[in-house]
């Protein structure tokens, strides 16, 4: 393998990870500014905040269309242009209209590059290696959710609060220009050259870059597998009956990632924690610490996933949540705030998140399916999970209110119980095979 290669390309197109995490995240610092410089309510503030998750959720379900039709690459580099525009317009909207148009097409953004980056990285990757360089992309969203607050942090300290909403908006434009550029030096992918291009003779080219020991075997393990594919009638059908596992894998892969709790803890962490007694300041020092984790345990997980497999790290990571949930429910019931309880119980819980749901969905989802219709189910995954983000982040603070936080919490710990079931029971493990091999195992079997 042309170790240096594949990894640059891959690390390039995790930089589509980056700005996924900066822009999601960004919003946090500009936030009350905004609400103050259009002088919104509270429902067309909520909605401000709101749109781009909207145009997320878009972004994920058409992300496969542009790249079936078009291929990855050209995908990415209208995606890095999304990115771009919606920096720049964003940061020198004067009209709100405007300002929530810039912010939906950086949603779309975020949403169209959670499916076709991670199946770019997957189809380029030797199966060795396969595991760590699609995770790149997560480590990459958790690297630019710290940036973007650290970027805040610091732009506000330099500038007025009241006026630095624009630059902290704007500066993503920088790294946006930068994976613009760089996309240009990044092939495309080669089974997308054979499948969808009907261009054998570059696929092979790329092959030799990526393995010149063994690309003329890989070529002819792909050719193969699509003759045996081409025998199925409905191979471009995402729901046909022969995908059913593989839609079904993906399907409570994205539900059980976010009925953790996950962004409901992202997003509520500060609440989460007055709610347990601790005071403001607290309270958002407490939340940094959690960033903090995220990041080192998911660059932690990139060193394990194509050692020891996906499934190991889901079954630690399960077990790990349903004790940590259970604490901080149990906690929440009996009213035992003194001490830093619950602070722990969620570094804890945000560690083990992190080496394993945080760390193996987007790898996962982007290998179960056939190479015909990876990006049809990389989209099924990701809007999937967007979806349940959006619902489980709208219904956090009314189950908080209606039913208290022991109640609330012990629901998504009996959800880890289900998610360990699912792991133990059906989930396969896809370490160290080729995404042909995984394919025979799923569906051609």
């Amino acid at each position: 393998m042309n170790k240096k290669k594949v990894i640059l390309w891959s690390i390039v197109v995790a930089i589509g990870g980056f700005l996924f995490g900066f822009d999601t995240a960004v919003i946090s610092g500009a936030e009350e500014a905004i609400q103050k410089y259009w002088n919104l309510t509270a429902f067309e503030h909520g909605f401000t905040i709101s749109i781009a998750l909207i145009g997320t959720i878009a972004g994920a379900l058409t992300g496969s269309i542009p790249s079936d039709k078009l291929g990855r690459k050209k995908t990415l580099i209208l995606i890095a242009s999304a990115y771009l525009i919606a920096s720049l317009g964003s940061a020198l909207s004067t009209n709100w209209y405007l300002f929530l148009l810039f912010r939906f097409l950086g949603g779309i953004g975020v949403g169209a590059s959670s499916v076709t980056a991670p199946v770019y990285i997957s189809e380029i990757s030797p199966a060795a290696y396969r595991g760590r360089l699609v995770m790149m992309f997560q480590f990459n969203v958790v690297f630019g959710i710290l940036i973007s607050y650290l970027s805040n942090y610091l732009i506000g300290l330099l500038i007025g609060a009241d006026t630095s909403w624009r630059l902290m908006l704007g500066i993503q434009a920088i790294p946006s220009l930068l994976f613009l550029i760089l996309l240009r030096f990044v092939p495309e992918t080669p089974r997308w050259l054979i499948l969808k291009a009907n261009k054998p003779d570059e696929a092979r080219d790329v092959l030799k870059i990526i393995n010149p020991d063994s690309y003329e075997s890989d070529f002819q393990n792909i050719i193969a597998n699509n003759r045996e594919e081409h025998n199925l009638a409905t191979e471009d059908v995402l729901f046909a009956k022969k995908n059913k596992l593989p839609v079904f894998l993906a399907i409570c892969f994205a539900v059980f990632n976010q009925v953790s709790g996950i962004n409901a803890i992202i997003y509520y962490a500060p609440r989460i924690f007055e709610m347990a007694g601790l005071g403001r300041q607290s309270s958002l020092l407490s939340t940094a610490g959690i960033g903090f984790i995220n990041f080192l345990f998911t660059l932690l997980a990139i060193n394990f996933i194509d050692k020891i497999g996906r499934r190991t790290l889901m079954l630690i990571g399960s077990i790990g949540l349903i004790v940590t949930l259970g604490l901080v429910s149990r906690t929440f019931y009996t009213e035992d705030f003194s001490g830093f309880g619950i602070t722990v119980y969620l570094m804890i819980y945000i560690a083990f998140f992190a080496f394993s749901q945080g760390a193996v969905i987007w790898v996962f989802i982007s290998e179960i399916f056939p190479n015909n219709i990876r990006a049809k189910g990389q989209t099924l995954g990701s809007f999937t999970h967007w979806m349940m983000a959006a619902i489980i982040t709208f219904l956090f603070p009314i189950l908080a209110e209606k039913l208290g936080g022991g109640s609330t919490f012990l629901f998504f710990s009996i959800m880890m119980v289900l998610q360990l079931l699912f792991v133990v029971k059906i989930m396969p493990e896809t370490k160290g095979k080729s995404l042909e091999q995984i394919e025979r195992t799923l569906v051609l079997h």
